[in-house]
């Protein structure tokens, strides 16, 4: 057995340089076309930065005073999306620790059970965002000379709105990787940005098509946005839009939860909480 490893580590030193990384290529391109998640990441960001931008464009070609009487809006957009993005992402995150470190099959074989596990990860969320975006706030008070805080009680709504979309999308996001393994953990970093064309980050959703508007108003975001720029434009805060986002919360904190705790139910079943790889 020795000898015969001994043999393989020989012939493999005697192959040439272009042999082993044509080798090594190989085995990341097997694993690249095994893995659907890192084939769309691939053409994702190129994607979506391009409609994004190209909205953003169209919008500010046809309203060039926008800006000027929005004040802080752009700036106000980046907070407050990283208000969705932080969350999703903290949340997920706690999960995916317990992936790496190899302790998810003891996390469910102990006495917590799930809801208290969801629960931890909502809190350790929010407090991730809380340290991100305020920092964030405080630099572009020192920066820019505006503070997203001007908006008042308004803001406190537009922030639990987007944190709990995040949990919502969070559950979902680690369901997948439950039932894909490891090989879809990127979906924690650019899954929720599949969002940011159709949630008016930056322009109203009326730059939208008109077909793409109504799927729009179906994400708590848009409605979070576009109260946003009520406040900040019209100095009037849209009670109808804040109510929207408050029916939608709900409706996908429910779908995002019952489809989490059925994905732990099947793991549980067929044995996947200690399959950690691809």
């Amino acid at each position: 057995m020795i000898d015969h490893d001994h043999r393989d580590i020989t012939d493999l030193r005697r192959t040439g340089p272009l042999s082993r990384i044509g080798a090594l290529s190989l085995r990341h391109l097997y694993l690249l076309r095994g893995s659907w998640p890192r084939l769309l990441e691939l053409i994702y960001w190129p994607t979506v930065q391009m409609i994004l931008w190209g909205l953003i464009t169209q919008f500010l070609m046809t309203q060039s005073l926008w800006v000027q009487q929005a004040g802080g809006a752009l700036i106000a957009g980046v907070l407050l999306w990283d208000v969705l993005f932080r969350g999703q992402l903290g949340f997920t995150l706690m999960f995916l620790e317990e992936m790496w470190s190899r302790n998810l099959g003891h996390l469910f074989v102990s006495p917590i059970r799930p809801i208290e596990i969801v629960i931890t990860f909502m809190l350790m969320s929010l407090i991730r965002t809380l340290i991100g975006v305020g920092g964030a706030s405080i630099i572009a008070i020192i920066l820019y000379h505006y503070s997203i805080f001007d908006m008042g009680p308004a803001l406190i709504a537009f922030f639990f709105g987007l944190i709990v979309m995040s949990w919502a999308l969070g559950m979902l996001v680690t369901a997948m990787i439950l039932r894909f393994g490891l090989g879809a953990e990127s979906l924690a970093w650019f899954l929720v940005f599949a969002l940011a064309p159709v949630s008016g980050v930056y322009y109203p959703i009326s730059v939208l098509p008109d077909w793409l508007q109504t799927l729009a108003f179906g994400l708590p975001s848009a409605h979070v946005f576009e109260g946003m720029r009520a406040v900040l434009i019209d100095h009037v805060v849209r009670w109808d839009l804040l109510r929207h986002v408050l029916v939608l919360d709900a409706v996908y904190l429910i779908i995002g939860g019952a489809i989490f705790l059925f994905s732990i139910r099947i793991a549980r079943q067929r044995g996947l909480l200690h399959q950690v790889g691809e």
